[in-house]
């Protein structure tokens, strides 16, 4: 089986290439660049791997929350390649794959990714049995809301801690930090949760693969 995996919802672009257990990764800082990257840079890693894009088996993306233009160019690049392939598409919630990058702990896991104006996009995660679970919803919320849900035992990823993280060390004094590497969202966490759909076919059944803005339609920034 082979899958082709990308995220473009924030400043890196990350995508991967799954083929029956190898995994080839690329992380990349785009800035403003992504429509000039995403292409040549999908078409260097699969001829990294020895593939042609007619090979790939599932293409996957992260969905949002984030950059409305990332999430709009990285869906439509990779509806484009199913559509015209004839491959079945998978769509994984950005905060869940930024979630996966905290390794197994005791302690509830805040992703959070900063919305711009004052807000952020977050949901709160803890490990039950190895796996990652939910315990809120996708929230878009203020700085001040954002910080009423961090106590001492919380582990806290993603660039909203670019504005909030000295408030977090001044209210908990304990809160962990990952390092800002695990800040983003990974190409190999996507193929991880898409190989779980895969192997279940009860969560493929009903997937809809359409972006997540969280912020209401008539104040999405253009």
């Amino acid at each position: 089986m082979k899958i082709l995996a990308i995220d473009t919802t924030t400043e890196f672009l990350s995508l991967g290439i799954y083929d029956n257990g190898k995994v080839c990764e690329y992380n990349l800082k785009t800035g403003h660049g992504l429509s000039q990257l995403l292409a040549p840079t999908v078409k260097r890693v699969s001829c990294a791997m020895n593939l042609k894009l007619a090979d790939i088996d599932y293409f996957a993306a992260g969905c949002g929350p984030g950059s409305f233009t990332g999430i709009r160019l990285g869906l439509s690049f990779i509806k484009g390649l199913g559509f015209s392939l004839n491959k079945p598409l998978i769509a994984e919630v950005t905060l869940d794959i930024m979630a996966m990058n905290c390794p197994l702990t005791d302690r509830k896991i805040v992703a959070s990714i900063d919305a711009k104006r004052g807000l952020v996009y977050t949901c709160i995660y803890k490990y039950k049995n190895g796996k990652l679970i939910k315990l809120t919803p996708y929230l878009l919320i203020t700085k001040d809301q954002f910080l009423e849900k961090i106590d001492a035992y919380s582990v806290i990823l993603g660039d909203f801690l670019n504005i909030c993280r000295d408030d977090i060390v001044r209210k908990t004094g304990k809160a962990v930090f990952l390092d800002k590497d695990l800040w983003y969202p990974k190409a190999h966490n996507i193929i991880t949760l898409a190989l779980e759909r895969i192997g279940n076919k009860k969560l493929l059944k009903g997937l809809k693969f359409k972006p997540v803005y969280l912020y209401p339609k008539e104040c999405q920034i253009r």
